[in-house]
Formats: C-alpha cells, structure tokens, sequence
C-alpha cells in the first residue's frame, strides 16, 4: 500500500540521486529526506532504514525496468531480434540515468552480504526474461539444442552487467546504447568466423 503513496516514489527516487552522489555508506537518511523534500521522520513512515530504502529502490526501479524490457520484446518473433532488444532497452534505461547506473553497478555491490541475498532474489525476475529468450531459442532452433541454460544466462547477464559498469567507470564518455548489436553479436556468433 505505502508503494502507491506519492511520497514513496519520492523518496525513491531521492536516494538514487544521493546515493549516486555520495556513495551508498555516506548517503545518511537525512540527505535522502532533505533530497525528497520531506521530514527526516517521514522516511520511516515507509521505510525501517537505509538498507531497506536500497532493496526496495532496486525493486521498484527493476520492476519497471523489467516491465519496460518485457513491453520491448513482446511480438519480436526471433530469439536474436529479443535478445538485441533485451540488450538494447537495458544499455538506453542505463544512459538515460546515470545516477541509476552508478546506483545499480557501483554502490549496490558494496552492501553486506545479506543486503546482497535480498537484492539477488529481486534479479531473478530479470534472469527469467533471459532464460525465456533463451529457451525460445533453443524451441525455435536458433540456438544449439545443447546449450547450457544457466551459463547462457550467465554469459548474457555477465556481459551486459559488465558492458555498463565499464561505461560507469569511464563517466559515461561513450555511447552505451550504441555498443547493443556488436554485445548482441558477439553473444550470438561468439569469436567465430562467419
């Protein structure tokens, strides 16, 4: 219910601004509060503390993240044409935000290892449009009937993740969006001669 509330999304979408700014141990409750807009007591009105602000921050921009992906690659009839537009969409979501992109490649890596287990289950949303992408195309005959679904997933996941924290660490200097097909190629045709 508290996720419907104006206030909520405000908050949220404060402490990407501040955690992106200061670092996720420097980015006290209060400079959220004072980003937002609201009393440092409101905070805890939705939330219980600063790691909860995080995790839900992460489901509810990967929620929408993920809605957006899936809206991308609905009525794609190949497994390619999805998984160029699974990279695609993920690359321009980044770049259209930076201080999501270094929320999500920068500080969400530096949590404590509980924190880390509540932000992975959140992920499994993500890993499961790549393993329809994948297993389509696999039916479809696309894709090897012998490939491996989870170092598939692996793979896709661990070279978009890192495509987009190179592109963080370097400020952004670059277009991300306009490295997605030569990702998706390389995913597709791996180092093979064509």
């Amino acid at each position: 219910m508290k996720q419907k509330k104006p206030k909520y999304k405000q908050i949220i979408d404060a402490a990407v601004i501040v955690i992106a700014e200061n670092g996720y141990h420097q980015a006290q409750v209060s400079k959220i509060a004072k980003q937002a807009g609201v009393a440092d007591g409101t905070i805890y009105l939705y939330f219980k503390n600063k790691e909860d602000i995080l995790v839900s921050l992460f489901q509810e921009k990967m929620g929408t993240f993920i809605e957006k992906i899936e809206e991308q690659i609905a009525g794609k009839e190949s497994a390619a044409e999805k998984l160029y537009m699974l990279i695609q969409k993920h690359f321009s979501l980044l770049s259209e935000d930076c201080h999501l992109a270094i929320v999500t490649q920068l500080e969400l890596r530096q949590s404590n290892k509980e924190l880390r287990l509540r932000i992975n289950e959140v992920l499994k949303n993500y890993l499961n449009v790549v393993d329809q992408i994948i297993l389509a195309g696999k039916d479809s005959g696309e894709f090897s009937s012998t490939l491996d679904l989870r170092l598939a997933r692996q793979m896709i996941f661990g070279t978009i993740d890192e495509t987009v924290t190179t592109w963080v660490m370097n400020d952004q200097k670059y277009d991300l969006v306009s490295n997605a097909e030569k990702v998706q190629e390389l995913l597709i045709y791996g180092f093979g001669k064509r």
